[in-house]
């Protein structure tokens, strides 16, 4: 075990894992976050997603220690449901999400792409959401609420 301070949403948090830990558990199971999913364990389907440095990182294929000190932001970090993120409200507003298993890393991966890229294409847009699996078939209400924050993000 060994004594690991990261930051998330935020917050510095101090935990004490095993440094191979993947950093969805610690996330989940120590820091009690429920944003980022389980979905495959393999880094493949996007259920896990969060932001670290800026990159949509798969934090079940991450080890804790790779990201010590790093600020990583889960879907908690970005807003409530008082005052939901701006991408947040574009879902609401599209009506984008079913069942919600996906969206936390769908929305992570569109905004870590547009805090990168504000102004990316549709291709951009669409190569960047291939990398996460919804199964409730929404990706055209979910690529329009990303254009929606793209487009009030730049105005």
């Amino acid at each position: 075990m060994s004594s690991i301070t990261l930051t998330v949403n935020g917050k510095p948090q101090t935990v004490d894992v095993d440094p191979a830990t993947p950093l969805l558990y610690v996330l989940s199971d120590d820091l009690a976050l429920r944003g980022p999913k389980f979905g495959c364990g393999l880094g493949q389907c996007g259920a896990c997603t969060v932001i670290v440095k800026g990159r949509a990182v798969r934090s079940c294929v991450t080890p804790v220690s790779s990201v010590s000190g790093a600020e990583i932001t889960t879907l908690e970090g970005l807003g409530t449901v008082d005052r939901p993120h701006p991408i947040q409200k574009a879902f609401i507003d599209e009506q984008a999400a079913q069942c919600g298993f996906c969206l936390s890393g769908v929305i992570l991966t569109a905004k870590a792409l547009l805090d990168q890229n504000p102004k990316a294409s549709d291709a951009e847009i669409q190569q960047a959401m291939s990398t996460v699996l919804c199964r409730c078939f929404t990706h055209t209400r979910m690529v329009r609420a990303i254009k929606r924050y793209a487009r009030e993000k730049s105005a």
